[in-house]
C-alpha cells in the first residue's frame, strides 16, 4: 500500500522530460511548492529529450511559433546564467525549400513581418555560401543567423539543479498509479500518494495512459525515430563553420529532412528524417541499422547526393520517441471536466526549443493567472471532429 505524503502541493507536474522541467522551474522560480514525479531514474532515454543536441531557430510558417521564440531565446539565455552552463551553441541556420512550396512561402512572410533578422539565398548564392551542400537547382533558403544548436542533456540537468536549489522536489523512479480528479487532486504513485491544488500531466508517449481513466484519449500518435550520425570524409569539414539546416525535398522525401554540425561525437554529423514508425512507447529497443528501413534509405541517398563529404552510411543510429497530434500542433490547455489537471502534449517533435515558453504556459493555466499568449492553436476542442477524441 502506498505510504501517504501529507504535504499539500501548490502543482504536481508528472513527466521530467524539457516541458515538464520547464514547467516545474517556472513554479519553483514562482516561489510555489511544486513536485516534479518521474517514472524512470533520471537521466534516461526512453522519452523524447534526452541526447546532447536541438535545433533552435525563429523560422517557423506559424506566426505564433515565431513569436513565442522571442522570448525562449531570452529565458534560455537566463537558464544559462542562472545555472552557469553553456546550452546554446549559435551556428546560424538554413531552412530550405523552393520558391512555390506553401511552407516556405509562410516561413518568409513570418519571417518578415515578425522582424526576424535573416537573408534569402537563391540557388547559386546558396552553392557559394555553403559549398558543403550540393543542392538540387531549385531549392532556395532563408539564412536566420541566430539559429543554432541547445544542449539537451545539459539542459535538462540544468534545469533539474535550478528546480531543487529552488525549492522544488523531484522524485524519480516513481510511476503513477492513479490520479483521483478533485480539489485537491489525489495522484498515488508506486511508492507513496501526493496532493496538489493542481496537476500538470507533460508525460510525453504515455499521455493517453494517464488519461484514459480521466474520460479521455487525445489523437496523439506515438512515432519511434532513428536519429542517424554520419561520418565525416575529411575530419573538421563539417564543424565550426557548418549550419544547421532544415528542408523540404518534394522530391525525395514526405517529410523534413534535418542536420547539425558535427558535436557531440567528434567526427560524426547529425542527419535525421522527421518522421518515424508506429511504436508504443514501453517498448524501449530500437530496430537495428539495416537497409530495409525506409528512413535511413531516404537518408542515404540524400546524405550521397547533397552531402558529399559524409559517408552515405550512417555510423551510429539512436531512438528517439515524438508524440504526434494530426496538425503537429501542441495541446496546451484543462481537462474539459476538471479544470485543475493541465495537460501539455504532442509536441510532435519540435517543441524542445519552445519549452521555456511551454512551461510558462502550463504555469499559468494552472495557477490561471492572465495568459501570455493566444492559446486558440492549441485548445483540445479543434479535435472534437475527429473520433479517436473522446471528451
Amino acid at each position: 500500500m502506498a505510504e501517504t505524503h501529507r504535504e499539500l502541493y501548490d502543482a504536481i507536474v508528472v513527466g521530467a522530460g524539457i516541458q515538464g522541467c520547464f514547467t516545474t522551474y517556472h513554479f519553483a522560480k514562482n516561489k510555489r511548492k511544486v513536485l516534479l514525479l518521474e517514472q524512470f531514474f533520471l537521466p534516461h532515454s526512453r522519452g523524447s529529450s534526452h541526447g546532447q543536441s536541438r535545433i533552435i531557430r525563429k523560422t517557423y510558417p506559424e506566426e505564433f511559433y515565431t513569436k513565442m521564440m522571442k522570448e525562449c531565446y531570452q529565458i534560455w539565455a537566463q537558464l544559462e546564467n542562472e545555472s552557469g552552463m553553456k546550452l546554446y551553441r549559435q551556428t546560424g541556420l538554413l531552412m530550405l525549400g523552393t520558391k512555390e512550396e506553401d511552407t516556405f512561402r509562410a516561413i518568409q512572410d513570418t519571417v518578415s513581418k515578425q522582424g526576424v533578422e535573416h537573408k534569402y539565398f537563391e540557388a547559386k548564392e546558396l552553392k557559394r555560401g555553403f559549398p558543403n551542400i550540393q543542392l538540387p537547382r531549385e531549392q532556395v533558403g532563408i539564412w536566420e543567423p541566430s539559429g543554432g544548436v541547445l544542449f539537451a542533456d545539459k539542459a535538462l540537468k540544468a534545469l533539474q539543479d535550478l528546480i531543487r536549489q529552488l525549492g522544488g522536489v523531484i522524485h524519480d523512479g516513481e510511476k503513477v498509479a492513479e490520479i483521483k480528479p478533485g480539489f485537491p487532486v489525489t495522484v498515488t504513485t508506486t511508492t507513496r500518494t501526493y496532493q496538489a491544488k493542481s496537476l500538470v500531466i507533460t508525460a510525453g508517449p504515455w499521455t493517453n495512459q494517464l488519461l484514459l481513466p480521466l474520460g479521455m484519449q487525445l489523437p496523439l500518435q506515438t512515432l519511434r525515430i532513428n536519429v542517424c550520425y554520419w561520418r565525416e570524409k575529411v575530419p573538421g569539414s563539417h564543424g565550426e563553420n557548418f549550419p544547421c539546416f532544415v528542408g523540404s525535398f518534394p522530391d525525395r522525401s514526405a517529410h523534413h529532412i534535418y542536420g547539425l554540425p558535427a558535436g557531440e561525437y567528434p567526427g560524426l554529423v547529425k542527419v535525421c528524417y522527421h518522421h518515424g514508425n508506429k511504436a508504443d512507447p514501453d517498448e524501449r529497443d530500437c530496430p537495428s541499422a539495416s537497409p530495409d528501413l525506409a528512413d535511413v534509405q531516404i537518408l542515404s541517398s540524400f546524405v550521397r547526393d547533397c552531402l558529399p563529404g559524409l559517408q552515405p552510411q550512417p555510423a551510429i543510429m539512436e531512438c528517439c520517441m515524438y508524440t504526434n497530434t494530426p496538425d503537429e500542433n501542441f495541446i496546451l490547455d484543462r481537462h474539459p471536466n476538471h479544470a485543475n489537471i493541465i495537460i501539455g502534449a504532442g509536441f510532435s517533435g519540435h517543441s524542445f526549443k519552445l519549452s521555456p515558453v511551454v512551461g510558462k504556459i502550463l504555469y499559468e493555466l494552472s495557477m490561471e493567472t492572465t495568459l501570455s499568449y493566444d492559446l486558440t492553436p492549441f485548445q483540445i476542442k479543434r479535435f472534437q471532429h475527429l473520433h479517436k477524441t473522446s471528451l
